[in-house]
């Protein structure tokens, strides 16, 4: 007869209960060493009596929850397994309460993990310790499934003694881990701080080699120089051989001729002169060479006095240069700081001494405007030549740093110191560039709360914002560009570095975009002036139609800074200026671009202004 398949719990009924042959557990694998405590435990299950078996009524084992098994037996059972008397089948049981053996080991496990110390390392092993004890309560009391059961203990006691083993292996690999993370760590912070290092270092280089290059744009331009006056001297060479060559072109011409004659008077003995008389042949021959030997020696004569003599047209321009070089004297006309009769001397001074004294001027200059200004530029030139070097000396200092910023345009301190002095530039263009610079400057520092000379990407962009309101966002982005540095690997600026200049007073490329950048603003301003008042540059304008046309672009203004305007287009003062006073249009814009004038706010003000 075989033997029912069980379902769920343990639930026979009372015809298939049998009791099944007991084998001793047999495991062909060892049982891992217990620890002391595992063996106290065993000693203490030996001396334990197992909570009994508890059965049900009616002969079957004790089934629980009582509704599930005895729906899996009712669906294993043919139709008419038992029938009453009556023939109806057999009704499942009502709810059986739990079994009494399983609520002793649900209270045994629950007390024994409550006694377990759940802060030590091994805590998850020493709570398997219980799960283990209530395990060999049912290989105990389970006889029959004893064998299969002690063998799926042990398998499970041989797979956690081999994974024991492999933590234990793995611990070395895991603190050689650590300290080859550390390890890594350092060299990864060395690396940093090195490459930080080179950074800094390739910072420097590059501002070396800025200056190295600016020294040999110098004297790349220096040398251009040399070229040019060589080339000069070459072409005045040229001509001089020129004329050489066409006087002796003249005088070969001149031989020719009277070689032409000779051989002319040779032809005596043709027949249409051979009835002439002999005698006056003769004579004519002698006659005709001693005029060729006469102009032979008149042409040694010339080339030995007249051979290194130059061309007459030459004589003059060099004369009329030498006239005007000694006609720099005490007139009117000549400025005050050239104003002297006589000879000056050369100082022989280097591009970096003229560039120091022209900065140092500057710097009195500027001091001078805080307090008052008295005298144009020309004159407090040369009353700080005057202070620094005394009277005797004075005009040598004057023509000589006047000559160097007359012929070295390309450094842009001594061009501008140049124009300002002949008045081709107002003085206060530049003393706006340097207000400008100033007050971004200031902006940024105050903005620099840990005074560290640096700002973030987006702290710099707000101050750009704040101090120049009419910027567009494209010139606020060009400006932005300009400043990043392309070797900083974070948003970092480093502001005051962008107002350096190096020995030769030159600016860096950030301040050079800022002037760039009011130049255009400048010209758009003009350049809506003169659409405002008509695009005939010959039209006649009064005052009134340019304060008229000013106010209408630039709303903004203030009385001050319209009058002051005003006053530079007519150049007037404002207080002698009449109002029926005619200028043309043309005449105006030129005075106003070469003065200080800018936009004070937008074209059209918001409604709440």
């Amino acid at each position: 007869m075989a033997l029912p398949r069980p379902r769920g719990d343990i639930s026979f009924s009372q015809a298939t209960v049998r009791e099944y042959p007991t084998f001793p557990a047999v495991s062909t694998t060892p049982s891992p060493i217990p620890d002391a405590k595992t063996l106290h435990k065993r000693k203490i299950f030996q001396h334990r009596k197992t909570p009994p078996l508890h059965f049900s009524v009616g002969g079957r084992l004790s089934s629980w929850p009582a509704y599930a098994s005895a729906q899996a037996i009712l669906q294993n059972r043919k139709p008419c397994s038992t029938t009453d008397k009556t023939g109806a089948r057999d009704k499942p049981s009502l709810t059986v309460a739990k079994p009494r053996y399983l609520e002793q080991l649900e209270d045994y496990l629950r007390k024994e993990l409550l006694l377990l110390d759940m802060t030590k390392d091994n805590a998850e092993e020493l709570k398997l310790q219980p799960y283990r004890e209530i395990f060999e309560f049912f290989i105990e009391d389970f006889k029959t499934y004893k064998p299969l059961l002690s063998s799926i203990k042990n398998a499970y006691e041989v797979a956690l003694a081999h994974f024991r083993e492999k933590i234990r292996s793995l611990e070395p690999l895991k603190a050689m881990l650590v300290t080859v993370s550390e390890d890594c760590n350092e060299k990864i912070l060395a690396i940093r701080a090195e490459e930080k290092y080179e950074i800094k270092m390739l910072k420097k280089e590059k501002l070396n080699l800025l200056k190295l290059i600016d020294k040999k744009n110098e004297e790349k331009i220096s040398l251009q120089t040399q070229v040019t006056n060589l080339r000069k001297n070459l072409a005045e060479e040229y001509l001089h051989f020129l004329n050489e060559r066409d006087a002796r072109k003249i005088l070969i011409a001149d031989l020719n001729e009277l070689r032409y004659q000779r051989e002319d008077m040779s032809l005596a003995q043709s027949p249409d002169v051979s009835r002439e008389d002999p005698v006056k042949l003769t004579l004519a021959l002698k006659m005709a060479r001693q005029d060729l030997t006469r102009t032979q020696m008149e042409l040694n004569t010339m080339k030995a006095n007249f051979g290194d003599v130059v061309p007459r047209r030459d004589f003059e321009m060099q004369e009329k240069k030498n006239k005007a070089l000694l006609e720099m004297g005490s007139t009117e006309d000549i400025p005050e700081f050239l104003r002297t009769e006589g000879f000056v001397r050369n100082k022989k001074l280097s591009k970096k001494e003229v560039v120091d004294i022209i900065k140092d001027v500057w710097k009195e200059r500027m001091a001078e405007e805080q307090k008052e200004k008295t005298s144009t530029l020309g004159q407090f030139f040369l009353s700080y030549l005057q202070k620094r070097f005394g009277e005797a000396s004075a005009m040598d200092w004057s023509y000589t740093i006047f000559e160097n910023v007359r012929l070295f345009h390309s450094n842009e301190v001594m061009k501008q110191f140049h124009d300002i002095l002949t008045g081709l530039v107002n003085e206060n263009v530049f003393l706006d560039q340097k207000e400008l610079e100033s007050s971004l400057l200031k902006e940024l520092t105050t903005a620099d709360s840990q005074n560290e000379g640096s700002l973030t990407l987006d702290q710099f962009s707000t101050v750009l914002k704040t101090t120049f309101p009419l910027k567009t966002e494209e010139q606020i982005q060009e400006l932005l560009d300009m400043a990043k540095d392309p070797l900083e690997e974070f948003d970092i600026i480093y502001y005051r570095l962008l107002f350096a200049e190096d020995e030769m007073g030159v600016s860096g490329p950030f301040v050079h975009k800022l002037w760039n950048q009011a130049q255009s603003e400048k010209q758009a301003y003009l350049l809506d002036l003169e659409t405002e008042l008509g695009a005939n540059k010959l039209a006649e304008i009064t005052p009134g139609q340019l304060r008229q046309a000013l106010t209408s672009i630039d709303p903004s203004l203030d009385e001050q800074t319209l009058d002051n305007y005003v006053s530079q287009a007519f150049k007037t003062p404002i207080a002698e200026l009449d109002a029926n006073t005619l200028e043309e249009l043309e005449v105006l814009l030129a005075r106003l671009k070469t003065g200080t004038i800018k936009r004070m706010g937008p074209r059209e003000l918001e409604p709440s202004s």
